[in-house]
């Protein structure tokens, strides 16, 4: 099975750093559960697919 996006394009937006690499998608997956939650909403995605997605393409920034 391929995972997309791929590990060293994460990795790219995060120079490199694989700690940070994790903290910022595990936060936004929470975010994108618990704004599920309040919704009722049921999609076929899960929050860390869509969190990885999302810093893949630069939607998530973070400060150091």
């Amino acid at each position: 099975m391929m995972i997309e996006p791929s590990i060293d394009k994460l990795l790219s937006q995060t120079k490199g750093n694989k700690y940070i690499l994790c903290n910022v998608v595990s936060k936004r997956a929470n975010e994108i559960e618990s704004v599920r939650r309040l919704e009722l909403a049921d999609q076929d995605k899960k929050a860390i697919s869509i969190a990885c997605e999302e810093v893949a393409t630069g939607k998530v920034k973070y400060k150091r």
